[in-house]
């Protein structure tokens, strides 16, 4: 049992048993180092990466090489989830040398936490150009045995280098409609008009694309955007990237038609494309995009869903066969055979579901397997026999060893999936989702918020970790309570948003409108993370852009509002030039350019007339508008002070750009106010 025993971080955990002797990141290893005058090995992971499990068992759990590390090194193992932070400044570096990136990220250091040699995963032994670990470790420890000033030197320059990098800031003005524009011609241009999505493969889900092509179609009727937009959401969801029968999406595909996932489920992605799909029905009524937002929610509850009312980081890749062998493998749960099917079905039904699910005899996968899918051409129309072997399939599978789960609480990605779970049970019917959304804000507020409104990252089996909130948890967190705001009508979500957004004002804010990723009394790390792209999530910076837009669209506040407009100078600048990687900044520009509208419903609580409304307001397509709901004369919402009844009847008000609509006590009349405006 080596340093990492107790920590709360389920990656450093799986590592507690290896013969190597690691440290978690913290001053006392570095302090080791240069008592030792050794070099500092710096592996970063995560709990469901499969290249980390292969690289864990092949390297770290083997005993010569623990010994050489041991020997020679000052072992340190950081999970990325948890150290966002750390994982981007280092990857900076990897990419800046190397021109690529990924996980697990291998990095030499000095004991100065400066970095000089870089690499992801390395192989035993020699392996398709690439050196074995050992030979790895071997050349880094002569060049710091022997060329001890070539090292410092490397070091010196990398870390100058990366100081040196300050982001070239938008300039002065928020992105118009002309950048918008582009920032749509550009996504057309990139479209995959054949599978749907954006460039080839590997091909990752754009969910933050996605909302941005669909606040464009409602603010402006462009029917281009909509339907890139829907036939990427049902390419997608016939795929093997979404789990025909447990619902939920995998991380990515391996391929351009999304047939083939890289297995790992992860809670950002589930939350963020919950929410597009949601939004996608709301604009079309899509039968299809209502099944895959609700199958989605339920997979969150019933497969994330942790003792404490938190929502879990991920299921892994791989899992046992359920041969009995012990055996994991990529897939191995999720994966059909003919053989198989015809175990659980029977000869005809088998047969059925070969032509349902599009598995073939040769395998879409390995070993003569197939992942499941949904193809358009399949012919299948009785809809009670796909149910009725779906569900049997379902209950069959439940049966196999199931994948491991990291069950750390990371709080942006909790803020995102409240965000989704509110919304899709306000517009469902769902009080149950509504319910679960607020359990986990619930838990945030008690365990990851201190009294000074401070953001823990993570927690784990009911306790805090270590490690501070970085900009994308203040972020999500408040744009997930101010989801639950509008959906519950309960106004102390949008005053612990403001908690969270004044602190982003206060310690996350540059000058010039830009944000770092962590505050400004961080921990001081070789460069201050900043980066306003979008990546797996929306990154930090267009995060806050939105939540504070939407906190000013409810509070009237002019300081939030401004902070809003400046940080979206960065959108300006980028949105143009490469619109897949600032999705978020660009449905957050949608929003500004709308307005965003405020829609103020009031009425008795439980009234026919006052939940229809409510519900009409939420389902309003007019992108980033902001609803409050409650009682006449209530405090809960600003946005209701000074709005009375009409007739005696409940009624809504809507305002944009400091102009307010007569206010309307019907539900048609409400959605025409909340439809596209010149």
């Amino acid at each position: 049992m080596n340093r990492l025993a107790g920590v709360t971080s389920p990656y450093l955990l799986q590592h507690a048993d290896n013969p190597v002797d690691w440290w978690p990141w913290t001053p006392e290893a570095f302090e080791e180092a240069r008592r030792r005058d050794v070099p500092v090995l710096l592996s970063v992971g995560y709990s469901a990466c499969h290249w980390c499990h292969v690289m864990a068992h092949e390297s770290f759990e083997d005993d010569d090489t623990a010994a050489y590390l041991n020997e020679h090194f000052v072992s340190v193992k950081v999970d990325r989830e948890e150290r966002p932070d750390l994982d981007a400044v280092y990857m900076e570096a990897v990419q800046a040398a190397t021109g690529q990136g990924g996980w697990p990220m291998t990095v030499f250091l000095t004991p100065g936490a400066e970095p000089f040699y870089f690499g992801t995963y390395f192989p035993p032994a020699p392996r398709h150009g690439m050196p074995s670990f050992r030979q790895v470790l071997e050349g880094v420890t002569a060049a710091w045995t022997d060329r001890r000033g070539e090292v410092d030197e490397v070091a010196g320059k990398i870390v100058r280098d990366l100081a040196g990098r300050t982001l070239a800031y938008g300039g002065q003005g928020t992105p118009g409609e002309e950048e918008l524009a582009q920032a749509l011609l550009g996504l057309t241009r990139e479209y995959d008009p054949a599978h749907g999505g954006f460039g080839g493969a590997p091909k990752f889900p754009p969910s933050m694309v996605l909302e941005f092509l669909l606040r464009h179609h409602a603010r402006t009727g462009a029917e281009g955007a909509l339907q890139m937009a829907a036939d990427t959401c049902e390419a997608m969801a016939r795929g093997g990237i979404y789990d025909q029968l447990g619902g939920g999406f995998a991380r990515y595909s391996v391929d351009r038609e999304w047939v083939t996932p890289h297995f790992e489920k992860m809670l950002y992605d589930n939350a963020l494309l919950c929410r597009v799909y949601a939004h996608l029905w709301r604009v079309t009524g899509s039968d299809l995009a209502r099944r895959v937002a609700l199958e989605t929610a339920d997979f969150m509850v019933r497969e994330l869903r942790t003792p404490e009312g938190g929502f879990a980081s991920a299921l892994d890749a791989d899992s046992a066969l359920p041969d009995g062998s012990g055996k994991h493998e990529e897939g191995a749960y999720y994966v059909w055979t003919p053989g198989r099917l015809r175990e659980v079905l029977g000869e005809e039904d088998a047969e059925f579901a070969m032509r349902c699910f599009g598995v073939t005899e040769e395998g879409t996968f390995e070993h003569g397997s197939s992942v499941l899918q949904l193809p358009q051409d399949a012919g299948v129309s009785d809809a009670g026999r796909v149910s009725s072997v779906r569900e049997r399939l379902l209950a069959a599978r439940e049966q196999r060893p199931r994948p491991g789960r990291d069950d750390k609480i990371v709080a942006a990605w909790n803020g995102l999936a409240i965000a989704a779970l509110a919304e899709v049970g306000g517009y469902f019917d769902r009080p149950d989702l509504v319910e679960r959304a607020t359990e986990a804000a619930d838990l945030l507020v008690r365990l990851h918020l201190d009294d000074g409104a401070r953001l823990t990252r993570t927690s784990r089996d009911g306790r805090a970790g270590a490690n501070a909130g970085v900009l994308e948890d203040y972020a999500d967190v408040a744009e997930g309570f101010l989801a639950l705001a509008s959906v519950s009508g309960e106004g102390a979500w949008l005053e612990f948003a403001g908690f969270l957004l004044d602190i982003v004002l206060d310690r996350f804010t540059g000058p010039e409108g830009q944000l770092y990723d962590t505050a400004h009394d961080a921990e001081r790390l070789i460069r201050r993370p900043q980066d306003p792209t979008d990546n797996a999530a929306p990154s930090g910076w267009s995060a806050a852009a939105g939540a504070l837009l939407s906190y000013a669209a409810h509070t009237g506040s002019e300081a939030h509002r401004a902070e809003a407009e400046r940080a979206l100078g960065v959108v300006k600048a980028l949105g143009p030039r490469a619109p897949r990687f600032i999705g978020w900044g660009l449905a957050v520009a949608e929003a500004l350019l709308d307005g965003p509208r405020e829609v103020a419903v009031v009425g008795a609580p439980g009234d026919d007339g006052m939940r229809n409304l409510h519900r009409a307001a939420l389902l309003g397509t007019a992108p980033g508008a902001v609803v409050a709901a409650g009682a006449p004369g209530s405090d809960e919402f600003p946005l209701l002070a000074d709005r009375p009844l009409v007739d005696g009847k409940p009624a809504a008000y809507v305002c944009r750009h400091f102009v307010c609509a007569a206010p309307v006590t019907e539900v048609e009349a409400l959605r025409g106010e909340l439809g596209p405006r010149g």
